[in-house]
């Protein structure tokens, strides 16, 4: 671990479970120190299906080196959750150089036709990422070493393709790769990069979520990638952290691929 990479401060939003906590034990491991941000709504959310808790926020923390990763409760939705997550990073260690905006939900089940699910995947899964980059770009833009701060949006095979029954999913995850290519264009010439990363099939609970709208079971899902089974976050994840590295800049602009051969 250098020192260099020892100073690197990272928010992640969704981080308390899934992939988005997958990412923080990715980067805690490339030493780079993480604000961990998520809604830890529970049974309570209007997501149809149980979201993280603070319990799971807190186990996340315990389970890595004390003092490298500061727990953050809010929802992206919330400008005002995301500025106290920023002044989190801002305060404690002096600077924010990578923002993954991993927090989201999904529903559906239903033609679009009939689908009212829209809005709330809107607000979090598109809105958030907006709030998110809005929050942190400002900041990498005024720190230290814009050159090596990188913003990474979670997406989705969703978001190249039409699923069935997911109309409402797929507008959003299609909207996040062009917020971000958008977000890239006008980082350009600024040091700062923007990418997303578009996973298929990979075992959350958001998988079991979408297994549960077909009346099918994860592994059903996963047969539609060439792997033929699952991924795990932490195989996600590796792609995120390595989209978060000073090396992760020949990314910017990109949709990056992590599917296992989605559609194949």
């Amino acid at each position: 671990m250098s020192a260099e990479a020892a100073t690197r401060v990272a928010l992640v939003t969704g981080a308390a479970r899934g992939i988005g906590a997958a990412t923080v034990r990715g980067l805690v491991a490339e030493g780079v120190r993480v604000v961990a941000l998520d809604w830890c709504a529970g049974e309570d959310s209007l997501a149809g299906y149980a979201q993280a808790t603070k319990a799971d926020l807190d186990t996340l923390v315990a389970s890595l080196p004390a003092g490298w990763v500061e727990p953050v409760v809010g929802d992206v939705r919330d400008p005002a959750a995301l500025a106290t997550a920023v002044g989190a990073a801002t305060n404690r260690w002096g600077r924010l150089d990578i923002a993954v905006a991993a927090a989201a939900v999904i529903a559906g089940g239903r033609p679009l036709w009939e689908d009212t699910s829209l809005d709330l995947q809107w607000q979090i899964d598109v809105a958030g990422v907006w709030n998110t980059a809005a929050a942190v770009v400002p900041v990498m833009l005024a720190g230290p070493d814009p050159s090596g701060c990188r913003f990474v949006a979670l997406a989705s095979a969703a978001g190249s393709r039409g699923l069935f029954h997911l109309a409402a999913y797929n507008a959003a995850k299609h909207a996040v790769v062009g917020l971000v290519k958008g977000l890239a264009a006008d980082l350009a010439g600024t040091g700062v990069t923007a990418c997303a990363v578009s996973p298929g099939s990979t075992d959350t609970a958001m998988l079991a979520a979408t297994a549960g709208l077909y009346d099918v079971t994860p592994d059903d899902l996963a047969a539609h990638q060439l792997l033929r089974r699952p991924l795990t976050p932490e195989e996600v994840a590796a792609t995120v952290v390595h989209a978060c590295s000073r090396a992760g800049a020949v990314l910017n602009g990109s949709d990056v691929a992590a599917d296992g051969g989605f559609g194949g």
